[in-house]
């Protein structure tokens, strides 16, 4: 794979962004700079755009031939494999239109209304949006909030479990904190999930998002019996920023999973787009170079957040982000009023993601999405800064 072409990603044109017609650049208005949705401002890698312009040039807009032949599963396998040290078999691997519609199936197929959820809050909010619109029962687990970052509450975990829980569904990395889970904590959860006979379905959205000191670890991959009761869901959308383009995948462990998330109609389920397909198909097979860069800007980004909050946002706590582009700004000790998210839209003009949306837990924070150019982002700071020295003055 040849190196890419160095990435200027800090030259990023505000006023291009602002003609965008995706949700993050125009919710609010021109005053407001928006650091809330989960998507990059970042170029898309040129891998991805040439096939996406070849396939616009053939023209080739038709059907894709759904479910075989595509070479995602194959091209999944093997990038599993060289990055994880994950084994898995193509033909435990499904298309999907995305993460959520997968976290849905699971739900609708492997458990019944009433039935119990196990989900660690705070957590990205389509598990808990999902839970409650499916009629099932939450069982919420809150993660432990320490001194070096939030930790799985394992005696909850089987607390919880022991309430009559169906399934669990984890998020690793963890959105919205970019906590990177480690072996250890991973298979004490997998040893909860076995003694209780849960279904675990683990979203791995932001896998190739980790940075140094950090690894992460396929939760399928800590043992055979681990695997056989996972669903793993999986999508280029977000590293590559792409998430329009519809297109995900999830990784069965056992054949008896997989047959019964494929007994929901794949009608029912939703189509698949072919540009999706074309563009995931050249971020794994050309798009490591580009992301490569991207990651170390993105870590950069989280190192100058990190030192920025602790300088100039006094009162604001923040644990370094491990993985993702997320920082879980924690705003308690201010009392920020009638919200953190409020308070920094309407005294800043900045657009966060409200805490309160992942879970109770996350009631005083707010999710700051730091995947843009270092002048917006400091930009940003500077103004969020203001506004809690105008609570001083």
């Amino acid at each position: 794979m040849s190196p890419a072409a160095p990435l200027d990603l800090d030259a990023l044109d505000l006023a291009r962004l602002r003609r965008s017609r995706g949700e993050k650049w125009t919710i609010y208005p021109e005053d407001v700079l928006p650091l809330w949705v989960a998507d990059m401002d970042y170029p898309v890698a040129e891998p991805i755009r040439a096939a996406l312009q070849w396939a616009l040039d053939r023209p080739d807009l038709g059907y894709p031939i759904h479910p075989q032949p595509t070479d995602l599963p194959a091209l999944l396998t093997a990038r599993c494999e060289e990055r994880f040290a994950w084994r898995i078999e193509p033909r435990l691997v499904e298309l999907i239109t995305d993460v959520v519609q997968g976290i849905y199936v699971a739900l609708w197929q492997f458990s019944r209304e009433g039935e119990g959820v196990v989900i660690q809050t705070p957590i990205y909010p389509p598990f808990l949006g999902a839970v409650g619109e499916l009629r099932r029962r939450l069982i919420e687990n809150p993660l432990r909030l320490g001194e070096r970052g939030y930790e799985v509450d394992l005696e909850g975990l089987h607390a919880g479990a022991a309430d009559g829980a169906r399934m669990l569904l984890l998020c690793n990395p963890h959105n919205p904190s970019g906590r990177v889970f480690r072996r250890a904590e991973l298979e004490g959860i997998a040893a909860v999930a076995e003694e209780w006979d849960l279904v675990v379905v683990s979203d791995e959205i932001h896998a190739d998002l980790v940075f140094a000191g950090a690894r992460h670890v396929p939760f399928a991959s800590l043992s055979p019996e681990a695997a056989a009761r996972t669903i793993t869901l999986t999508s280029a959308s977000k590293a590559f920023n792409i998430a329009g383009l519809r297109c995900a995948l999830a990784i069965f462990g056992s054949d008896a999973l997989r047959r019964r998330f494929l007994e929901l109609p794949r009608h029912l389920r939703g189509g698949l787009g072919t540009l999706g397909i074309e563009a995931t198909r050249a971020a794994w097979r050309e798009g490591g170079p580009w992301l490569e860069q991207v990651v170390g800007h993105l870590e950069a980004n989280r190192d100058f957040v990190t030192r920025t909050v602790a300088q100039e946002l006094p009162g604001v706590r923040l644990h370094p982000a491990e993985a993702t582009y997320l920082a879980w700004l924690d705003c308690r000790e201010l009392g920020l009023e009638p919200s953190p998210y409020r308070f920094f839209l309407e005294r800043a003009k900045v657009a966060t993601s409200d805490g309160e949306t992942f879970g109770a837990p996350g009631r005083g924070f707010a999710r700051l999405n730091f995947a843009t150019a270092r002048p917006i982002l400091a930009e940003a700071l500077e103004r969020m800064a203001k506004a809690l020295r105008g609570l001083r003055a």
